[in-house]
């Protein structure tokens, strides 16, 4: 890690203050107003630093996700170039700095939070149990995407005085990272049941709180649809299989104790209230859109274009030239070809209105379908039929429905007005041969719809999440371009570490380095 510049980082923000969303950004762009902190204030500066990998952004979307999991998903068409199967450096070095900038702030929190009496350590427990909540479905992300990190004991410089003899981070290994999280959200999930909050403390965290605006059982659907999406992606693992089932047993059955995101007024989102600030939907346009970037992929647009999806005209929009029709990339054909086809304006585009040019367009974190698509499998696996489909089909009725809030929270009219879902239209959907639960042979075939689903529910929109698992699930049958000028032919595994791990970490990094391949799956992914 580049310990210089996480310190300074960490400096910056240490004494961020807010008293309002409204007022946030001017004294994060000039900390030295303020002579003082509190674990509220820090508990806000926390989020705030990881904005950027919530909001949509154009650094998200342009710098990262745009050469990285937006094509290994294959939900974006794109030119076929050598050497495209290699995250670039900006995007690896830039992914893995802002996570270790949003830890060091994490770890200013706990200091502060740390220096505290009994008394007032017991009076903000709420603001730990949630910070470390959204700490732990960030750390998730970085796992899933390297593998091994510095964990445990990173981020600490700030907390051993500038001392970087005693900063340098050990890496954890993936799976003792994913027990110890698994153990505090389990932890969190019964304490936050019985937690006496005070009635100060109470005002306190609605304003401090960008996520679900103070609200306690919103939280407690945040922690438990987590842990769901956790259990999930290691119950393949001879280590966390037992514990998967009977954890996510548990979540499942008995929802007043472990409430969980069922339906879209209970997404956990970070949502914008006004425009201007840096809390919005900063260039998505641009990040989405430049370079081509918003390119419909052939297969996902054919999924939804031969199956009557009654999300199409919500996602997508035909191309200028395209008098209507639908057409996506195929990324097995020529460069040159490919080049020549997006000049004719025919190839269709993520919808201008719905998604790159909403303003309004919120940080996403977990989403009904999601969760229900999780228990569709979980009950799927355990031959309970009749509950994996009810689970399936709520997924895909909560999906479209999502898309039809993104739409309306919109302020952009340029794409023209999509088609209204009706009940008949989403019965009809389901009844669909290629989408029907009960038209599937086995668990097999059903296995395939849920990664079919998940596919076309995250999208471009959440490409990493997609990315994840398709190689978790290994269901989707998608042909690539293959790149015989590279070692690295297809899509990776997972990403290789940043340079600045050599050049800054390098006694640590070489204990990991022998694996340190593209080709080195991350420990859930037994594919």
């Amino acid at each position: 890690m580049n310990f210089k510049r996480i310190f300074i980082y960490t400096i910056l923000i240490s004494g961020l203050a807010s008293c309002s969303v409204g007022d946030f950004e001017d004294n994060y762009t000039d900390p030295s107003k303020l002579s003082e902190t509190t674990v509220g204030k820090q508990f806000t500066g926390m989020i705030m630093s990881n904005r950027q990998s919530v909001l949509p952004s154009y650094w998200d979307y342009f710098v990262i996700k745009r050469i990285t999991s937006n094509r290994y998903s294959q939900v974006v068409g794109w030119v076929n170039v050598e050497n495209q199967y290699v995250p670039g450096s900006a995007a690896v070095n830039d992914r893995w700095n802002n996570f270790y900038n949003f830890m060091a702030q994490y770890r200013e929190l706990q200091k502060v939070y740390n220096g505290l009496t009994d008394v007032k350590k017991e009076d903000n427990r709420v603001f730990m149990i949630a910070a470390a909540t959204y700490f732990y479905d960030h750390t998730q992300q970085t796992v899933d995407l390297y593998g091994d990190i510095p964990w445990s004991e990173a981020g600490m410089l700030s907390i051993n005085g500038g001392d970087y003899s005693k900063s340098y981070a050990a890496y954890d290994e993936a799976s003792d990272i994913y027990t110890k999280m698994l153990d505090d959200l389990l932890g969190f999930a019964n304490e936050l049941g019985s937690l006496q909050i005070n009635p100060a403390t109470v005002v306190d965290f609605k304003t401090q709180d960008l996520i679900n605006n103070g609200n306690i059982d919103m939280w407690k659907k945040y922690i438990n649809s987590l842990r769901l999406k956790m259990l999930t992606r290691v119950s393949g693992t001879s280590e966390f299989s037992a514990r998967a089932k009977s954890e996510i047993g548990a979540i499942l059955s008995n929802p007043a104790q472990y409430p969980i995101v069922e339906v879209n007024d209970s997404n956990i989102m970070w949502d914008i209230y006004s425009l201007g600030t840096v809390i919005g939907a900063n260039d998505f346009r641009s990040g989405l859109e430049d370079w081509n970037g918003n390119i419909a992929g052939k297969a996902i647009l054919n999924h939804m274009v031969s199956n009557d999806d009654p999300r199409l005209t919500y996602v997508f929009q035909p191309g200028l030239n395209a008098n209507g029709e639908y057409l996506g990339l195929d990324p097995l054909m020529n460069p040159t070809e490919q080049d020549a086809l997006i000049l004719t304006q025919t190839l269709s585009l993520y919808n201008f209105s719905t998604i790159s040019r909403n303003q309004y367009f919120p940080g996403i974190l977990m989403t009904a379908a999601e969760v229900h698509l999780l228990a569709a499998e979980f009950y799927l696996k355990e031959n309970q039929d009749a509950m994996a489909k009810m689970h399936f089909e709520e997924a895909v009725t909560q999906s479209i429905g999502f898309y039809q809030y993104l739409r309306s929270i919109s302020n952009n009219a340029e794409s023209i007005a999509p088609v209204v879902p009706t009940a008949e239209s989403v019965n009809d959907y389901l009844a669909m041969d290629e989408i029907s639960w009960d038209a599937a042979s086995g668990m097999d075939e059903k296995l395939s719809l849920i990664a079919e689903q998940k596919w076309l529910h995250f999208n471009v929109i959440q490409s990493n999440e997609n990315w994840h698992e398709i190689r978790r699930l290994n269901k989707l049958d998608l042909e690539f371009w293959v790149d015989n000028s590279n070692q690295q032919n297809l899509p990776p595994s997972r990403w290789m570490y940043p340079g600045s791990e050599q050049t800054y970490n390098m006694e640590n990094y070489s204990v990991v380095q022998p694996q340190d391949k593209l080709t080195n799956s991350v420990f859930w992914d037994m594919n």
